[in-house]
């Protein structure tokens, strides 16, 4: 298993930060049905637990959303950690246009 940290700045209200990742992660269930499978996340506040298989690799991790950042913490499995480059990339693209 490989880490995947990254920390993502915004200028949003903690709650506006909230609410567009947590619509993200909707959109992404969504949008990708085809991929994604037993989607699962559980909110405490600003933090989240997530989980889900793609391609029958389930991949775990956590979403931190602070006054100014978001953090996402992940284990990707050994053959998807080859790709943790372009797996960062996307998602920080994403993120930076979605909390823009």
């Amino acid at each position: 298993m490989a880490d995947l940290k990254l920390n993502i700045p915004h200028q949003l209200s903690t709650e506006e930060a909230t609410a567009r990742i947590k619509k993200l992660l909707t959109d992404l269930r969504n949008d990708h049905k085809d991929l994604v499978e037993n989607a699962q996340e559980e909110w405490n506040g600003n933090a989240a637990d997530f989980r889900f298989s793609v391609k029958g690799f389930d991949l775990a991790g956590k979403i931190a959303v602070s006054d100014n950042a978001v953090d996402i913490n992940a284990k990707l499995p050994f053959a998807v950690s080859l790709f943790k480059g372009a797996i960062s990339k996307v998602i920080t693209d994403k993120a930076n246009e979605l909390l823009r």
